[in-house]
C-alpha cells in the first residue's frame, strides 16, 4: 500500500465520528441458509472494538428472511406475501437474540430499530429516527437496524431495493460517519471477481460511470442486493460527505481491519461539494410528489451554475401536488436534473409555467417567492455538478 493510499485510509476511519456497518444476507448466512453464528460473532466483535474506540456504532444487518428460511428448513424464499411476512417475523426473532447474545457478553447491549421507508419521508420522521440513534448510542447499546420486513409489504417485493440503500440513508443521518458494506467479495474489482487477470481496485475518488461499469451483479435466492446496489449506495454516501468502504464480509476480522486503516476492501473517497442538512434529506429520503419538466436553459443553469428553478424554465407539470412538498425536475428526455420543496403547488404552476418571475402575481394575486424551487432546497441529481 502506497504512502498516500495509507494515509487517505487512516484519515477516513480517524475523521469518522461514527461508523455504519451494513452486512447482507449472502454474508450472514452459511450454504444452507441458516444464520451462521460464527458471523455473527465475528462482527458482534469488530462492532464492540469500534463502540470502544468511543464512534456511534450501528449495523444494518439483512438476514430475517434467510435466518426464517433456514430455522423453519425452507430451500427457496417464498413468493407468497404473507408467507414471506410470516418468516421475516420468525427469523428477526433469532437474528436480533443472536447479535444481543454476542455483544452482551462484551458489556454492551443490542437495540433493535426496525425502519419503513415511511419512517425516512417526512422530515420529522426522518429527524425521530437520528435521535433515537443517538440515544442508543448514549446509553451505550449498538443500533441494529433492518428493514422492518414483517410489515413492510413494499421492500419484500423491494422498498428501500435492499439494505444497501437503507444504509447509505442511515449514514446520512449522520454527520461525519464512515460507511463499511460487507460483501461476500473482497471489493471492487475491474472485471469478473472469479476471472483470471481481474485486479481489486483499492481506492475510489470519483465514482461516476466509468466505476458503476464495473459493477457484476450476481443471483441468489436469498439475497436481493449486488455490486451495483452497493455502488448506488456508495454514491448516495459520497454524496454526504461520507467515505465508504466494500469490503470482505468473511474475513473474521474486517472490522477490526477496517479500524486500524488497514489496506482491507475498497475505499471510495467523499464528493469534495456534499450535501447538508435538509438537502440529505431531500436526495436520500424523502418521497417525492409530483415532477416538472424543464427546458434546456434551466436545465443548464441548475447543474452547472447552482441557481434555482423558475417559473420561465418550466414546460410541463406531472401530478397534483401541495406547496413544500418534494418534487423530481427532469429535462425534456426525462432524464433526472435535480430534486427539491416547491414553493408552489401544482395547480398554481401550470398558471405561471413558462412566465417571467414579475408576472407571477399578476397571474395568481399573489407572489410570495420568486422561484419554484429555491437553490437552498435543491439537490442536484447524483453525478451532476454541485455548486
Amino acid at each position: 500500500m502506497s504512502i498516500e493510499s495509507f494515509d487517505q485510509r487512516q484519515n477516513a476511519i480517524q475523521s469518522a465520528e461514527s461508523v455504519v456497518v451494513k452486512v447482507g444476507t449472502r454474508v450472514l448466512t452459511d450454504s444452507n441458509g441458516k444464520l451462521d453464528l460464527h458471523r455473527i460473532e465475528c462482527l458482534s466483535r469488530g462492532l464492540c472494538r469500534i463502540a470502544e474506540s468511543g464512534r456511534q456504532t450501528i449495523i444494518v444487518s439483512s438476514g430475517a428472511v434467510g435466518a426464517g428460511m433456514g430455522k423453519l428448513g425452507l430451500d427457496h424464499r417464498p413468493t407468497d406475501l404473507g408467507q414471506l411476512q410470516a418468516v421475516a417475523a420468525i427469523g428477526q426473532a433469532d437474528l436480533i437474540q443472536a447479535y444481543e447474545g454476542a455483544i452482551s457478553q462484551r458489556g454492551r447491549h443490542a437495540a433493535q430499530v426496525l425502519l419503513t421507508r415511511n419512517d425516512l419521508q417526512s422530515r420529522e420522521g426522518y429527524l425521530n429516527v437520528r435521535n433515537a440513534l443517538n440515544w442508543i448510542d448514549e446509553l451505550g447499546a449498538i443500533a441494529i437496524v433492518n428493514e422492518n420486513d414483517s410489515v413492510a409489504v413494499a421492500e419484500l417485493m423491494t422498498t428501500f431495493g435492499d439494505n444497501d440503500r437503507l444504509a447509505a440513508q442511515v449514514a446520512g443521518l449522520l454527520e461525519t460517519s464512515l460507511l463499511v458494506i460487507l460483501s461476500d467479495v473482497d471489493g471492487l474489482f475491474d472485471g469478473p471477481p472469479d476471472a483470471e487477470g481481474s485486479k481489486k481496485i483499492d481506492i475510489v475518488e470519483t465514482l461516476d460511470d466509468d466505476i458503476m461499469a464495473f459493477a457484476k451483479d450476481k443471483k441468489s435466492s436469498l439475497s436481493k442486493g449486488g455490486m451495483s446496489s452497493k455502488l448506488l449506495a456508495a454514491q448516495l454516501a459520497t454524496s454526504h460527505g461520507h467515505s465508504v468502504i466494500i469490503g470482505p464480509g468473511r474475513d473474521d476480522d474486517v472490522l477490526e481491519k477496517v479500524l486500524e486503516g488497514e489496506n482491507i476492501g475498497t475505499l471510495f473517497l467523499p464528493c469534495r461539494k456534499t450535501l447538508r442538512g435538509r438537502r440529505r434529506w431531500i436526495s436520500a429520503s424523502a418521497e417525492v410528489e409530483g415532477r416538472l419538466v424543464i427546458d434546456d436553459g434551466a436545465a443548464e443553469a441548475l447543474r452547472h451554475d447552482g441557481g434555482s428553478l423558475l417559473a420561465i424554465g418550466i414546460t410541463e407539470v406531472v401530478g397534483e401536488f401541495d406547496e413544500g412538498t418534494v418534487v423530481i425536475i427532469t429535462d425534456k428526455s426525462g432524464e433526472e436534473v435535480a430534486r427539491g420543496l416547491s414553493n408552489y403547488p401544482s395547480g398554481e404552476i401550470r398558471k405561471i409555467q413558462g412566465k417571467i418571475s414579475d408576472m407571477i402575481g399578476g397571474i395568481l394575486g399573489h407572489s410570495p417567492h420568486e422561484s419554484v424551487v429555491h437553490r437552498d432546497n435543491l439537490t442536484l441529481a447524483q453525478g451532476a455538478d454541485r455548486s
